[in-house]
């Protein structure tokens, strides 16, 4: 049904009058109420990409059968489930830049019928990942040679945002199926620094860059781009021969005309539609970088782990389909509790790079203020999403998860089995999992007075050590991070995401506001570059550019924004 505001739909009148019976409720109580509540809201996900199990527990949540049967009607009401359809036939939902959104498509291993304005994607999609395959079987064998007939030893990927986010978070995350030869380097920082320090340990006769930018404009990877070309033909052994670019520079862009120009063989550029957006382009050749590390049948099983997800988000019902009932979560929290961040925090290493991966899908997807009928919102949309691997968070920000003031929804995750089981005994594995329990067990359960006292805590200090409890957390127990689970649970996030746009019926596919301060850049770019001062902002932006000018002497350098 068509409608404007979410607040206007009837199912989020009623679940306001519903939060005010719940909030009242203890999590440790409604456990006490039903011994089968552990069951009845913890759903299974059986990926069948690597036949590996993925269990998502919601119990630990304000959730009855009550709040589930209004969030699910809430969800009928938006049009969840027509929404999605639409999106998964290649409509132009992303309508602000008349675009399908199907990075879906990228992912399609069983090679289903997907179409966008009438024409097929598949065979485009599956050319693009032939190519991928051939190229990075060629690189990890040794058969692609640098200009001096050295095999690659280091790969540099130069992107920005999903560009590098993406492959960053997804080689560290698989790093355990990393090819041993090679070394990876990232660089997205406009910040010299970032590419100073990567090219500090590559030798230029055995390094691969990647330069993703699908326009090849991109004013942070043109630049690091150039520079490292620069840095490349100064090197001994290549000593100015341009030639060799074409050996050592491949391109992740469509703008055929500015990567030959650049001096990178029209052969080794690997494209992607308009319809891939940046913070979900892991999937194309943004991936590259991830097909040259962990090989092309591992990268074959992340897309297969994401099409499985792709697959039970399309055909499951609301009632049992899982990052659906994420979504909805998410959106009973923000709007009816209030909550004005989510945490995800993951018990593994490997995905230390995780939660900076959600942050860019979650609140550039829906950090929007207007509905997809242009109206202002009147409530709270795209959550603050941050997050750390645990234990080391626990001794960092977990202390105002458990008494402070905030109120805080919690995602925890953990792998079974792990990569690096150390010791005979698996040791490490097992205080790792110790504290994943514990840690949602004592948000929900806190201690109360009584207890504090009865431990020998003297009066003055009782108050000091009560945890008042009822901190709400999801817990995703996987069997091992594989390539496969890794797609699924990135999948599992980015349909969680499509669920609360939704709902909150904006447009989670755009990004207008990076584009602002991108624009005003340029302008104070050209400013730059020219002596004297500036008058032309506000009093404080004029002040500090010229105290700038002064500082640095950047009238006295030239540089191209």
């Amino acid at each position: 049904m068509p409608f404007s505001l979410a607040s206007e739909l009837p199912a989020w009148k009623t679940l306001q009058d519903h939060y005010h019976t719940v909030k009242t409720l203890h999590l440790s109580d409604l456990f006490a109420q039903d011994p089968k509540r552990a069951e009845k809201f913890s759903r299974s996900f059986l990926n069948d990409a690597d036949g590996n199990e993925i269990y998502f527990d919601f119990s630990k949540n304000f959730l009855t059968e009550e709040t589930l049967g209004l969030l699910i009607k809430l969800a009928k009401e938006a049009d969840v489930e027509g929404l999605r359809d639409r999106m998964f036939k290649g409509e132009k939902v992303n309508f602000t830049e008349e675009r399908a959104v199907y990075h879906m498509a990228l992912r399609n291993v069983s090679n289903k019928t997907m179409e966008v304005d009438g024409k097929s994607v598949v065979e485009d999609v599956n050319s693009v990942i032939e190519h991928m395959k051939e190229f990075s079987e060629q690189v990890r064998s040794g058969e692609w040679k640098g200009h001096t007939g050295q095999r690659i030893k280091s790969i540099v990927n130069i992107g920005i945002g999903g560009s590098d986010l993406g492959p960053v978070m997804v080689t560290e995350t698989l790093k355990p199926y990393g090819h041993p030869d090679l070394t990876l380097h990232f660089v997205s920082n406009i910040d010299g620094t970032h590419i100073t320090e990567a090219l500090k340990s590559c030798d230029a006769e055995s390094t691969l860059f990647l330069v993703a930018s699908k326009t090849f404009t991109t004013a942070e990877t043109c630049t690091n781009a150039n520079t490292a070309k620069e840095w490349f033909l100064k090197q001994k052994g290549i000593d100015g021969d341009r030639s060799a670019i074409a050996k050592h520079f491949v391109a992740l862009s469509t703008n055929e005309a500015e990567v030959t120009k650049f001096g990178i063989n029209a052969q080794n550029m690997f494209g992607f539609e308009s319809w891939v957006g940046g913070r979900y382009s892991v999937w194309s050749a943004i991936g590259l970088s991830v097909a040259l590390y962990i090989g092309y049948d591992r990268f074959h099983e992340f897309l297969a782990g994401a099409h499985a997800i792709d697959n039970h988000f399309l055909s499951k019902p609301l009632e049992e389909n899982i990052p659906i009932l994420g979504g909805l979560l998410s959106v009973w929290y923000s709007n009816f509790f209030n909550a004005q961040t989510h945490l995800v925090s993951p018990f593994d290493q490997y995905l230390h790079r995780f939660p900076a991966y959600l942050q860019q899908l979650s609140m550039e997807s829906n950090g929007k203020s207007v509905t997809r009928d242009g109206s202002i919102v009147n409530y709270t949309t795209g959550a603050i999403l941050f997050g750390e691997p645990a234990t080391n968070a626990q001794h960092s920000f977990y202390q105002l998860l458990h008494q402070g003031t905030k109120f805080i929804p919690t995602d925890f995750i953990l792998a079974a089995e792990s990569h690096n089981p150390v010791a005979p005994d698996n040791k490490h594995q097992l205080m790792l999992a110790s504290n994943f329990f514990a840690q949602a067990e004592a948000l929900m359960v806190g201690k109360d007075e009584g207890q504090v006292l009865a431990e020998g805590t003297p009066e003055k200090l009782k108050n000091h050590k009560v945890f008042r409890g009822d901190r709400p957390t999801t817990a995703i127990l996987a069997q091992k991070i594989t390539p496969g689970a890794l797609g699924a649970l990135i999948a599992y996030y980015e349909h969680l995401t499509f669920t609360e746009g939704a709902i909150w019926n904006i447009n989670s596919f755009d990004q207008w506001g990076v584009e602002l301060g991108k624009s005003l850049a340029k302008k104070i770019g050209s400013e730059l570059e020219k002596p004297g001062d500036v008058s032309g902002h506000d009093a404080s932006t004029n002040t500090l550019i010229n105290k700038f000018k002064k500082m640095s002497g950047a009238s006295k350098v030239t540089y191209k924004l």
